[in-house]
């Protein structure tokens, strides 16, 4: 592995791609802390709050991963990993030896296994890394982040994981992380389905949503979704922390992940046809909390 001993604002080049809902936050983090950043989104107006806080712009991916010493990237599907990474114009095709390589994005395990193996070609050292916690989770620099891959690589990376998130956990190998976010994204989904019954039943009984949510999100029913989102819900605030079209791609991969573990998963589907009649309503551009319509 490179020797970088110290992953350090002085001495460590960070790339960043992606500068969504998720990824401004985290990159603005990494600014924060004196890190010299090179940022790089396919809408560069989406980049322009961290260039004018001290950003540089990388013109590609290709670009940013030639002057950088650790490339993080969060962006939206299994295609965009595979563009900024795979090819002659990807990350593996032009970053240096030895540099380190952070997919935060929510992906395919197989794929992560993938850029794993191509990059030890290249001895190019990739993590998957995928995130959960949504906007104010990125916002806050609270972020939960699961890793996949080589151990002294998430040893050497942690200091700068630890800029974004709070509950870092290594998983295993290459596609572990991918794996555990596959978990985290079938336990919400059926969820997010209890979340808006419970409310909508509390309204159709005729009482105060937030009173009942006073009570049940402190019990046994408590989550993350009841507490977090179902005051959204209640006030029908349906801005994404999280699009539903981006939840619709991570229950697709944990459906057909679960498919080939010979796994029947009954409440993922179930919210997976739920939020494919959300999307057709027109809502995919909203927060997932927005399931709730069906139920109003």
């Amino acid at each position: 592995m490179k020797n970088i001993p110290n992953i350090t604002p002085r001495k460590t080049r960070i790339g960043f791609i992606g500068s969504g809902v998720m990824g401004h936050s985290m990159a603005g983090h990494i600014l924060e802390k004196g890190y010299n950043l090179c940022v790089y989104t396919r809408t560069r107006s989406k980049a322009e709050e961290l260039l004018a806080k001290g950003a540089a712009w990388a013109a590609s991916a290709a670009n940013l991963a030639a002057q950088s010493d650790v490339v993080i990237s969060i962006v939206g599907y299994p295609a965009d990993v595979e563009q900024i990474y795979l090819g002659p114009d990807g990350i593996l095709e032009n970053a240096a030896a030895g540099t380190l390589a952070i997919d935060m994005t929510t992906s395919e395990p197989a794929l992560a296994r993938t850029l794993y193996k191509e990059g030890q070609k290249k001895n190019i050292h990739m993590l998957d890394a995928p995130v959960s916690g949504g906007d104010s989770g990125a916002r806050n620099a609270t972020l939960s982040i699961m890793v996949g891959g080589d151990e002294p690589v998430f040893k050497t990376v942690l200091s700068l994981l630890e800029i974004m998130g709070k509950n870092i956990v290594y998983q295993g190998p290459a596609g572990s992380g991918q794996h555990t976010k596959m978990a985290n994204q079938i336990a919400i989904a059926a969820g997010m389905v209890g979340v808006c019954e419970a409310l909508a039943y509390a309204k159709r009984a005729g009482l105060d949503p937030e009173t009942v949510l006073a009570s049940i999100g402190q019990g046994a029913a408590g989550s993350w979704s009841l507490n977090n989102l179902g005051p959204r819900m209640i006030n029908q605030d349906f801005a994404p922390g999280f699009y539903v079209k981006h939840f619709i791609k991570d229950m697709t991969i944990a459906a057909d992940s679960a498919r080939s573990l010979d796994l029947e998963t009954p409440g993922l589907d179930l919210a997976k046809k739920l939020y494919h009649r959300l999307a057709k309503k027109g809502c995919e551009n909203d927060g997932t909390q927005a399931l709730f319509k069906l139920f109003t």
